[in-house]
């Protein structure tokens, strides 16, 4: 399997290596030269070979460019990353999940491989594995093997309950991920099992984190702060900082993608921040987002007007950019607004926010009164 992975990268080339987050660009030449001697018998290039000492502590005098390096080719499309649910099933039932409904459904095997195939193709480098779990796909490990070797940097959303499995830590061992980023629910198994609605939900939890700190995996832990652990904050916070791991504090839930807005009754008010300005991003322009039936949109939030991949293939993200420029506009409840150029969410989320009549303190300034009061 690859060392390195060597690839065009929006305006430019990168080289990166699995299980690594450092990267080194390139220059056009290097790349070039590289994509020459990828399928020969030529030994990498000795500035290579000096690059990935000093970037990885990586030795690769003597290797041969075929075996050593993976070359990825020049796209038309030039994304630069995208996420995908692979399945929305999810063996927890937590009050706050955006999702709403989570069957256990998807595409099959065959389709699977044809929607990475068209991420390969359009350009993505990095890939978010998501859910629901996504362990639970049947597909999982095929799936994480087959992107691993079309040279995909992945990253796995996962709630850890099942990261203690051997055929996971095997595949993690083999195929080193990007990085697993973990949520975490509560410091206690109270707690724990009443926000993810399971009792036994921390004890899997705490052996997944068990196996997967042994096994050395690059974790990031995502703590979600409702009122049925607010009160624990500073004990999941300590206890990460315990484990010698990143973490970031997350406390304003937003209601279901289709609209729904259960998850704002979880939310815990003592803990809600103030979003900072929404300055733009490049949904649909650099990145998208696929569901588990390979409908396609500019993100997880802006799921109107989606492109059926299987359908059109891989031509249909070509709409992408004119999607996310009307998807953008200031629009229905926000249209005319005096506030919108120092807005704190962007369109998309607004409107589902509107569509769950949630109250303006949680996505409005308009509603910044209203929350001085409450």
């Amino acid at each position: 399997m690859h060392d390195l992975v060597v690839s065009p990268f929006l305006d430019g080339y990168l080289t990166v290596r699995p299980g690594s987050t450092t990267c080194v660009r390139l220059p056009a030449k290097h790349y070039e030269e590289v994509r020459q001697s990828a399928n020969t018998s030529s030994l990498v290039p000795h500035w290579l070979v000096g690059l990935a000492q000093q970037a990885w502590a990586l030795d690769l005098r003597g290797q041969r460019s075929e075996t050593a390096l993976l070359v990825r080719e020049r796209t038309e499309l030039g994304f630069a990353r995208a996420s995908w649910e692979i399945n929305l099933y999810c063996n927890f039932g937590c009050k706050h999940c955006y999702l709403g409904e989570r069957p256990l459904a998807g595409l099959s095997w065959e389709q699977k491989v044809k929607l990475i195939d068209i991420f390969r193709d359009s350009g993505v480098l990095w890939l978010q594995i998501t859910g629901g779990e996504p362990t639970v796909d049947p597909h999982f490990e095929g799936a994480y093997r087959y992107a691993y070797r079309q040279g995909m940097m992945l990253t796995v959303s996962t709630n850890a309950s099942r990261l203690w499995k051997p055929e996971i830590l095997r595949l993690f061992r083999d195929l080193p991920p990007y990085r697993v980023v973990v949520s975490m629910y509560g410091a206690s198994e109270a707690a724990f099992d009443e926000l993810t609605q399971r009792r036994g939900a921390w004890k899997a939890f705490q052996r997944g984190m068990a196996a997967a700190r042994n096994a050395s995996l690059p974790l990031r832990v995502s703590i979600v702060v409702t009122e049925d652990n607010a009160h624990e904050v500073d004990a999941m916070k300590a206890l990460v900082e315990d484990w010698g791991l990143d973490h970031h504090v997350y406390t304003n839930m937003q209601p279901t993608f289709s609209g729904a807005g259960d998850p704002l009754l979880v939310q815990s008010t003592e803990f809600l921040r103030k979003r900072p300005v929404f300055q733009g991003c490049n949904a649909g322009v650099t990145f998208y987002h696929a569901d588990p039936h390979a409908m396609v949109s500019i993100c997880k939030i802006g799921r109107d007007d989606q492109i059926d991949l299987m359908a059109e293939g891989i031509h249909g993200l070509r709409r992408l950019g004119e999607i996310s420029d009307r998807l953008m506009l200031r629009t229905g409840g926000c249209s005319g607004c005096s506030l919108s150029g120092s807005c704190r969410v962007c369109r998309p989320l607004a409107k589902v926010y509107q569509e769950a009549k949630a109250p303006l303190r949680t996505y409005c300034q308009h509603g910044d009164k209203e929350m001085v009061h409450s």
